[in-house]
Parts: C-alpha cells; sequence; structure tokens
C-alpha cells in the first residue's frame, strides 16, 4: 500500500494556549486592527455605535454561510451554490407569507428548502466521483434558474409584521441577526471542536483514503456539511429577505465569494485538513469592515468587487506558501 503524506492540521482549536492561538492568526488579528484605525481615523462615522451595530448586523449573513463553509473547506471541498440557495429560501418562504400562512411554518418551509438542496449537493458529492466544485456550480445554476422562472424576474413584497420583525428587529439595542449569528458561531465551534465529527471532518480533509481505512464514513461527513451549509444560506436568505422587506430574485448573488474569501483569510485551507472558526469569525470582520469602509467613503460600488478579489488572491498565496512550508517542515 502506497503511502502519503498527511497535512499537518492547524486551527483546530484542540492544542496550544492563548500564545498559539494569537501566532496562528497573528497576520488577520494585525491586518483587522490596522484597518480599524485607518477607518477610524479616516472617516467620521465609522467609530460610532450605530455604524457599528450596524456592520455586525451587515455581516451576521455572512457569518451564517461562512460558518458551514469553514466545515466544508475543512473537508476539502467548495460550495458555490449558497447564493442560489438564499434566494431559493426567500422565494418559498415569501410566497408563502404572501398566501397568509403564518410565519414559522414559512421560516421552517424556506430552511428546509435549503437543507434539501444541501443534501441533493451533498449527494451526488458523496456518491459519484464528480468534484464538489462542479456540482454546487451546476446547482447554483439550477436553484437561481428556478428563482427567476417561478418569480417571473418579479420582487416580492412582503406584509407580515413577524416576517420582517424576523430579520429588521432587535432586542434591545442587539439586531436579531446578530443574536442568530452568536447562536451558528457557538454550535458551529462545538461541532467542529468537541465532537468526533469534527474530528472526522479534519480527517477526512487531511488525507481521504486514510479516513476511509480509519472507518471513518466520509459519504457521511460530507452530506451532512452540504445539509448544513445549505440550512445556514436558507437562513440567511430569510434575514436578508426580511430585512430588505422583499424578496428579490437576484439575492445572494456573488454572496459565495464573500464566504470563500473570510474563510480563506481566516486561515482554513482550500485544500482541507486545516482551519478553524475563530480565523473565519476574524475574515468575516475584515470583509465587514472593507465594504462599510468603502461605503463610508462613498467610493463606487465596483471597488469592493476589486477589492475582494485582491484580498482572495492574496489570501490564497498565502495559504499555498503556508502549506509548502508546512510539507517541508514535515520532510524534514
Amino acid at each position: 500500500m502506497e503511502k502519503t503524506k498527511s497535512r499537518p492540521k492547524t486551527g483546530n482549536g484542540r492544542s496550544g494556549g492563548a500564545k498559539a492561538f494569537f501566532s496562528q492568526y497573528v497576520g488577520q488579528i494585525a491586518f483587522l486592527g490596522l484597518l480599524f484605525v485607518v477607518l477610524s481615523f479616516g472617516t467620521g462615522n465609522f467609530l460610532t455605535s450605530q455604524n457599528l451595530i450596524n456592520v455586525m448586523r451587515q455581516i451576521s449573513t455572512n457569518m451564517y454561510v461562512s460558518c458551514a463553509l469553514t466545515m466544508i473547506l475543512i473537508t476539502g471541498g467548495i460550495d458555490l451554490s449558497t447564493g442560489s440557495v438564499m434566494a431559493l429560501s426567500g422565494m418559498v418562504a415569501g410566497y408563502m407569507s404572501l398566501a397568509g400562512l403564518p410565519f414559522w411554518l414559512c421560516a421552517l418551509c424556506g430552511v428546509l428548502s435549503g437543507t434539501l438542496s444541501g443534501f441533493i449537493s451533498g449527494f451526488i458529492i458523496s456518491s459519484t466521483s464528480l468534484p464538489p466544485f462542479i456540482v454546487t456550480y451546476s446547482m447554483q445554476s439550477v436553484l437561481r434558474g428556478m428563482v427567476f422562472v417561478i418569480t417571473s424576474a418579479n420582487v416580492l413584497r412582503l406584509t407580515d409584521d413577524a416576517f420582517i420583525a424576523f430579520g429588521g428587529g432587535s432586542l434591545g439595542i442587539v439586531p436579531y441577526p446578530v443574536i442568530y449569528m452568536i447562536v451558528v458561531i457557538v454550535i458551529t465551534y462545538l461541532i467542529v471542536n468537541r465532537t468526533q465529527l469534527g474530528r472526522h471532518m479534519y480527517a477526512t480533509g487531511g488525507n481521504v483514503k486514510a479516513a476511509q481505512y480509519a472507518g471513518i464514513r466520509v459519504k457521511w461527513v460530507r452530506r451532512f456539511i452540504y445539509m448544513a451549509s445549505g440550512t445556514m444560506a436558507a437562513l440567511a436568505g430569510l434575514v436578508y429577505t426580511s430585512r430588505s422587506t422583499s424578496m428579490q430574485p437576484a439575492l445572494g448573488t456573488g454572496m459565495e465569494m464573500d464566504a470563500i474569501a473570510a474563510v480563506v483569510l481566516g486561515g482554513t485551507s482550500m485544500g482541507g485538513g486545516q482551519g478553524g472558526i475563530f480565523g473565519t469569525i476574524l475574515g468575516v470582520l475584515i470583509i465587514g469592515f472593507i465594504n462599510n469602509g468603502l461605503n463610508l467613503l462613498r467610493m463606487n460600488s465596483y471597488w469592493q468587487y476589486i477589492c475582494k478579489g485582491i484580498v482572495i488572491l492574496i489570501a490564497v498565496y498565502l495559504d499555498d506558501v503556508k502549506n509548502k512550508r508546512m510539507l517541508r517542515a514535515v520532510g524534514k
């Protein structure tokens, strides 16, 4: 049997203390701090409580998707369908709401539509040799087309106060989406760092054949993470639809790029076997501050695409350099 070297796993939060944590994320922490200082002095209202609350509200949808995408990248996969799943969820819940059904049922069906979409992607990926990139890109196209066909590209205006409050309301000064975000982060952390499933994710991403020989049910791991991704994307779609009080067929377009940028920027390797939720939190904050800063500086929105593209390229390059160094260290 041919021996293969498994990638050294980092960022799983199960070893080391505060010093190890800081050394692992020193680059992200330093960049986030620099960005915070520059925006504080470069804009007049960045450091206001209202703006910071708005930033937290705005990044919440990206955080839901990024938490699930962290698990997918840890296993060596990718999900490009999240934006379309957001639109599907918003459409399902929106039509049901306009039909007069109670919000809890609309929300449940919206989330289940995302979970089902994720299950289909995960089932195909785990049962065939098709690359996750191809499967999820195809799912992205199919779902987006379905949304445009069913809605005839028309916007759905919400009228249910309970639906609107779901993403637009707050508990005191804390918006509901921020509360959901905290819950999602905690659940993701517990799954990744405190369960056997989390250990199996790292093992699958580090060396899938070795994981299979060890008795890990790789197929079920993959199906779970894509179902989780669909569920989180559906939640993001419901929150976004609620906040905007309407469902737009183009909802979520490009969302997967924001999530990938945040997760990779947070240190999760696109090659699998490495990463963690803490890095993803830092990555989401960085992307959120960049978007907010450009808005406050009244720059053309197209600059956001340029900046995020550069950030993704730099993050992937640094990830590649880090992996090569680790492999050389293991070889020695």
